[in-house]
């Protein structure tokens, strides 16, 4: 880490209150909500809300959209009280320009190659594979792979086996997990996320 501060954890998909203590317990830095269709790890606003609120000042909660409207997320985000709005679909930067409030972090997450954080006015960049969500590694080893500047997360196929590796290898300011902290699609197994966040906090 080039700051020398310890790697930034995002946990997602939460859906139980458990899910929620554990995470924040075991350290995370934050914690997201997908309050986007289709997929098993999808809650409502109210469900959000619900969860964000037992969730510490110090701990970032995250509403993740794709592909929605832009009132819908503005909605959504309200709704449900997260304290940041994560954009993974195309949404242009007009999106973030409309989202931007005070006291909210605005996070965007694409599987292109980006040069730096912040092109789009975003605060955080997440790296993703380019089926997210499936828990399918990535060739984020590859020579080809150029890291951006700023903060940025690397997101896609991680879990606690192979997150050191994947941190040392692209020099990741955080990292984003999903499905690789779940016992069966759309569920969380407690002990992987402890697992998954002891590796990524004793990476130096």
């Amino acid at each position: 880490m080039s700051d020398g501060k310890s790697v930034f954890v995002k946990i997602c998909g939460l859906k139980t209150p458990h899910d929620v203590d554990v995470a924040v317990e075991a350290g995370a830095d934050a914690v997201g909500f997908v309050l986007a269709p289709g997929s098993p790890r999808t809650i409502g606003a109210a469900g959000a809300r619900e969860l964000a609120a037992r969730v510490p000042d110090g701990v970032l909660t995250v509403g993740v959209f794709r592909g929605q409207p832009l009132e819908e997320v503005r909605r959504l985000a309200e709704e449900s009280g997260v304290r940041g709005v994560q954009l993974h679909g195309d949404e242009p930067a007009e999106y973030y320009a409309h989202l931007r409030a005070p006291g909210r972090a605005l996070l965007r997450a694409t599987a292109e190659h980006v040069t730096r954080c912040g092109e789009y006015g975003e605060d955080l960049l997440l790296i993703d594979a380019p089926d997210p969500g499936s828990g399918k590694p990535w060739n984020w080893g590859s020579a080809q792979f150029k890291a951006p500047d700023g903060r940025w997360l690397l997101a896609g196929g991680l879990s606690p086996a192979n997150v050191r590796e994947a941190v040392s290898a692209t020099g990741a300011w955080g990292v984003d997990v999903s499905s690789g902290v779940e016992r069966e699609r759309g569920v969380k197994s407690p002990e992987l996320i402890r697992a998954f966040i002891e590796a990524a906090r004793a990476i130096v």
